[in-house]
């Protein structure tokens, strides 16, 4: 069982920063590949970027690719979101995510506000 824990969220003017921090629980942290996804009302919740296990190569969707960072620190059984020039439309509830290899995503976190003003 991994429980993950978000923080990080808040209210920001467009084009600015912030950084999202996803902590897991357990002992096996870099077995576990860890994705960050958005949701908000009425959409399905969609991918935004993950860091593999193991190596921590990094995916992106092709609308944050550019401006946003996954980063991992094994160590600290935590994975970090580094969100720059934001836009409105980012505006979204924020959920870090973790999937065993060759696994679906299976534990999630209860989420983070992301508001960007225009």
């Amino acid at each position: 069982q991994v429980q993950l824990v978000e923080s990080g969220g808040g209210l920001v003017q467009a084009g600015g920063s912030l950084r999202l921090s996803c902590a897991a629980s357990g002992r096996t942290f870099n077995s576990y590949t860890m994705g960050w996804f958005r949701q908000t009302p009425g959409r399905h919740r969609e991918f935004v970027a993950s860091s593999y296990w193991g190596s921590g190569s990094p995916f992106y969707a092709d609308s944050v690719k550019g401006r946003f960072t996954i980063s991992r620190d094994n160590a600290r059984n935590t994975v970090y979101l580094q969100m720059n020039s934001l836009k409105p439309e980012d505006s979204a509830v924020y959920y870090c995510a973790a999937a065993r290899a060759g696994e679906n995503y299976e534990y999630w976190g209860q989420g983070t506000q992301v508001t960007v003003s225009s």
